[in-house]
């Protein structure tokens, strides 16, 4: 049967999601789990492959498992093996078409800033620490230029392909980018969310909106640089322990 499983973890101790021998990473530590339970040869598919250092709430995942697998047992000792760091949050069986990553329609994901002179112990994990005050206002102003369906490969890490092959396309529709907070104790909150993203789209659109912040660019300059389709037209990639993949729709939920 085809399995439907929400998945979240801490990006720290992993070398991003995708399998890669010789370093630890999210897939790696699930499928072994999950084959260990089942007693075959597991391999997830994901909805988001996110980075080293990248977490999430709300990443979903599909594999296929007997008939007569009883998922509540799955569940409990796969976070038995990979918890606190890895735990799956829920299981249900889906339709054999269902394609964690294929049958998706929208992701969401979140970026947490601080934004204060004094560091916080317990958000040094997950929150990028910035000293310099935030022109919150002209962050959001410089988002709003990305709403809709463009080329984003000013914001994006091409891909290496073969000779003679076509390159992908890096067209993305955003349906909402919006900065929230911040609140009493200086956190930031970046909120994206599109029908797809390209590899280190959100960290490069996170570190061009606080370069905008930080008064280093305009937020009238945002559209230009997704005019130029030149990656050395954007900011540099934020750091990935503040971003966060926080949930993956579908056309049945």
């Amino acid at each position: 049967m085809r399995v439907r499983a929400t998945v979240a973890y801490d990006g720290g101790p992993y070398h991003g999601f995708v399998p890669n021998e010789g370093v630890r990473t999210v897939a790696g530590d699930l499928n072994a789990a999950l084959s260990r339970v089942v007693g075959t040869t597991v391999v997830v598919t994901c909805a988001g492959r996110t980075d080293r250092g990248v977490h999430a709430v709300g990443q979903v995942v599909s594999f296929d498992a007997p008939d007569d697998s009883d998922l509540d047992r799955i569940r409990r000792s796969v976070n038995r093996q990979c918890g606190p760091s890895l735990v799956l949050r829920d299981l249900e069986r889906s339709g054999d078409g269902f394609d964690a990553r294929f049958t998706a329609t929208g992701r969401t994901y979140r970026y947490q800033v601080l934004n204060r002179q004094d560091p916080d112990p317990f958000l040094a994990a997950t929150a990028w620490h910035i000293v310099d005050p935030l022109d919150v206002p002209a962050m959001q102003s410089a988002a709003d230029h990305l709403l809709g369906e463009h080329d984003f490969t000013s914001f994006c890490r091409r891909s290496k392909v073969a000779p003679g092959v076509a390159a992908p396309t890096l067209v993305r529709r955003i349906e909402t980018a919006e900065w929230w907070g911040p609140d009493d104790a200086g956190l930031l909150e970046f909120r994206i969310t599109a029908t797809a993203f390209c590899h280190q789209m959100v960290r490069s659109i996170v570190g061009t909106l606080v370069d905008v912040g930080r008064g280093r660019r305009q937020a009238g300059d945002v559209p230009g640089m997704i005019e130029a389709r030149d990656r050395q037209a954007a900011g540099e990639p934020a750091p990935p322990h503040g971003l966060t993949l926080w949930s993956v729709r579908y056309p049945d939920d």
